[in-house]
């Protein structure tokens, strides 16, 4: 497979203060494992443009991107929520990280690519159409989805979603449009704390108990996302790529291990093959204990690649 990684050094500059969980280190380790492991030998590294006002615009509103824009501070930090920290580098990791997703799609819809990664940050899911949320600026994935059927015309494509916190902003951009099939597995009740959508032919929700483990979390997947991909053939596909519901990782109680976030991307990977020409764009999101998350990021994109 022709795979490439994207990111930016500026996405380390999004500083969050002191024993924040989204930090830093989370893309240092990512990368320090794929240089331990040898990735980079096979791996196309790509550095992230800014995304544009017009790109943003596709799926947030004049008054988000002017609210954030307005309280960057010149020095030290400002907190836009509760768990939501900017620095004076943010606003520029923030474009880049929506920029990473947007020149992913480019790349693999004119051929150059097969699929690809983004390592970027600050992550995106929970990011509505006109709030920030739950460490979230920018909603990455959903700009490059907007981009790939408004700029390149595609008419099918497909939002899987296994970060272990439901994504409300994807939800919130897309629920409606039936050129999206939005899929998504989580912990409930859990933060975000919003109501999961109801089930229908473009929309499959699958809430998970906190005690929940592989059998769940593969029964899921298997029983519901599985069947609504085959009946859709998407054209695309974008993953939100979290992996905090990894048993090691304590910002949720769902307890999976490195073999489920393996089989999930072979699974995506199936589907891919069959009926999108192998087009993932797999975007980051959550996943805060950096050994495993350092680990199933490498195994995740292992599989993009097609490596063992």
């Amino acid at each position: 497979m022709k795979t490439a990684y994207f990111t930016h050094p500026d996405c380390h500059d999004h500083d969050t203060g002191a024993a924040h969980p989204e930090s830093a280190q989370r893309l240092s380790a990512i990368e320090d494992s794929f240089i331990e492991h040898g990735l980079w030998a096979f791996l196309k590294s790509v550095d992230a443009p800014e995304v544009t006002r017009e790109q943003l615009l596709r799926v947030h509103t004049a008054g988000h991107l002017n609210f954030i824009e307005a309280r960057v501070p010149q020095k030290g930090y400002t907190r836009l929520d509760q768990d939501t920290v900017i620095c004076p580098g943010s606003l520029l990791a923030a474009r880049r990280a929506a920029g990473a997703v947007v020149a992913a799609v480019d790349l693999v819809m004119d051929g150059t690519l097969d699929n690809a990664f983004c390592g970027v940050r600050p992550p995106g899911h929970h990011a509505e159409s006109g709030r920030v949320l739950g460490f979230c600026l920018y909603n990455n994935l959903a700009v490059g989805a907007a981009h790939a059927l408004e700029v390149h015309g595609l008419e099918r494509i497909a939002i899987l979603d296994f970060d272990v916190h439901q994504g409300n902003g994807t939800e919130d951009i897309f629920i409606g449009d039936d050129r999206v099939l939005y899929c998504s597995i989580f912990e409930h009740p859990f933060f975000p704390f919003t109501i999961p959508p109801e089930n229908s032919e473009r929309v499959i929700s699958i809430p998970l108990e906190a005690t929940a483990r592989s059998a769940e979390f593969r029964l899921a997947v298997f029983e519901h996302w599985l069947p609504a991909l085959e009946r859709f053939k998407p054209q695309m596909i974008f993953v939100s790529a979290g992996f905090d519901a990894h048993q090691d990782d304590d910002m949720s109680h769902v307890s999976l291990t490195d073999g489920d976030f393996r089989w999930v991307a072979e699974e995506i990977m199936k589907v891919a093959k069959r009926h999108a020409s192998n087009r993932v764009i797999s975007v980051l999101e959550g996943g805060y204990e950096i050994h495993s998350l350092a680990r199933c990021v490498e195994t995740h994109v292992r599989v993009l690649m097609g490596l063992q």
